[in-house]
């Protein structure tokens, strides 16, 4: 059983280091990645949704990193 930590309102800061291989792998994946998988990953439409806008996040933090994939 799945438990929230937090509230929707918090922020969560996360850092990590990556070999450039792996960080342009990632933004690659960030690109590719679709609403199906996306939606079949989660359990209902609204976690779907969150996950998609999380993965625009990363997409973005990789951007100002400078991994932009065409």
């Amino acid at each position: 059983l799945a438990r929230k930590v937090g509230h929707m309102n918090d922020q969560v800061e996360v850092w990590m280091e990556l070999e450039p291989a792996q960080a342009l792998a990632l933004a690659q994946f960030v690109k590719r990645v679709g609403w199906s998988e996306i939606r079949q990953n989660a359990v209902d439409d609204d976690e779907a949704y969150v996950m998609r806008d999380a993965l625009g996040l990363l997409a973005k933090a990789l951007q100002e990193a400078g991994y932009a994939p065409r």
